[in-house]
């Protein structure tokens, strides 16, 4: 199930930040996963950036990718799962 949701920002705030539609989406997802309210794969897909390319813009701001033993473990489980390991 999809579903979107709309923001409305008012016009004088995006003339004042200087920004388009598709920086502010990005800087949001950026905010959000530097919270971590948003996970790697879900920030980029807001971004509407390809994985290297969200890395990228990560790494030139000094935010570094979270990524914990936990996760390191799931994604290990789910690798075997696929018959990948």
């Amino acid at each position: 199930m999809s579903s979107k949701i709309s923001i409305e920002i008012p016009g004088e705030v995006v003339h004042a930040a200087r920004m388009t539609s598709q920086e502010l989406r990005c800087e949001l997802a950026i905010t959000l996963f530097q919270h971590g309210r948003l996970s790697f794969g879900k920030a980029r897909e807001m971004a509407d950036m390809t994985i290297w390319a969200f890395q990228h813009l990560l790494a030139s701001r000094e935010i570094s990718v979270h990524y914990d033993v936990d996760e390191y473990e799931r994604d290990l489980i789910t690798l075997k799962e696929l018959g990948r390991l």
